[in-house]
């Protein structure tokens, strides 16, 4: 297979399914789905169970006790259960347009790792869309949106399908290419050589935090957030804290100022 998508979850069944509809209705099909489920109960299984048979290849469903906010450590797990040396990473509430894998390839590059973004719906639109709204793709068409609860903004450029529109907004965009947990794809081979996700880490820039070693590795960065669209269902942050942002943006100070490449906890406890 070409691409194992990695798709983060945790207790979120309904938007889950809207996720997984819209990798059934995907322009490439050669690609596997690893869930790495952070401590779901029963009923993630079964929305996963109703999926098995809609994809190419049997999806893999990756889990651990819930123990709070482990979401670096069911990464690097996900990780080593992938079958393809390309790697992409999103989120179990980000619907993926019908292109999103097929761009996430087209782009790839060796010394590269491609940094994507996504359009945030309010809860009115994210609650409205249907899994035919997902295969006829009209949740990524603009004047649907807007009927349905989105803001007139200069933001709904994102799902342009204009690829030279696209071209031109990757290049004057002045968003960083960052790693981005919900869009960004990348060789697996680069993410062990640096170890993985940082499990010292919990919620508030673990994702960049990877592409910051990737950066001190010597991996360089793609902007493709206009070409590999998604959209970004709204739900609420119980799980973010003052203090965890502040531990974390210490750990990422500390990294960049030291040039830090591989982290001590990381994937290489499960090898």
């Amino acid at each position: 297979m070409k691409v194992s998508v990695i798709i983060t979850t945790y207790n979120s069944e309904e938007w889950l399914s809207k996720v997984l509809e819209g990798y059934c209705n995907q322009t490439e099909n050669d690609f596997e789905v690893v869930v790495a489920d952070d401590g779901s109960t029963s009923k993630t299984k079964d929305v996963i169970d109703s999926f098995q048979s809609k994809f190419k290849f049997p999806i893999v469903h990756v889990w651990q006790e819930d123990n709070g906010f482990q979401k670096c450590k069911i990464l690097n797990k996900a990780i080593l259960k992938t079958n393809s040396d390309y790697l992409l990473f999103t989120d179990g509430d980000c619907i993926p347009r019908k292109d999103f894998v097929q761009q996430h390839l087209k782009f790839q590059e060796k010394g590269y790792f491609l940094s994507g973004g996504y359009f945030k719906l309010p809860m009115e639109t994210s609650n409205t869309i249907s899994f035919e709204d997902i295969k006829l793709q009209n949740c990524f068409s603009t004047s649907w949106l807007i009927k349905n609860g989105v803001k007139k903004s200069f933001k709904l450029t994102k799902l342009t399908h204009n690829k030279f529109f696209a071209i031109f907004m990757n290049w004057i965009t002045p968003t960083k290419k960052t790693f981005n947990g919900h869009n960004t794809s990348c060789f697996k081979s680069d993410l062990i050589a640096v170890n993985g996700f940082n499990e010292e880490m919990q919620y508030g820039g673990l994702d960049r935090e990877v592409g910051e070693r990737l950066f001190n590795f010597g991996i360089l960065a793609k902007q493709i957030r206009y070409q590999a669209i998604c959209l970004h269902l709204d739900h609420k942050r119980g799980y973010a804290t003052k203090e965890t942002w502040e531990k974390n943006f210490a750990i990422r100070a500390y990294n960049k100022k030291h040039n830090i490449t591989a982290i001590e906890k990381g994937i290489s406890q499960y090898l």
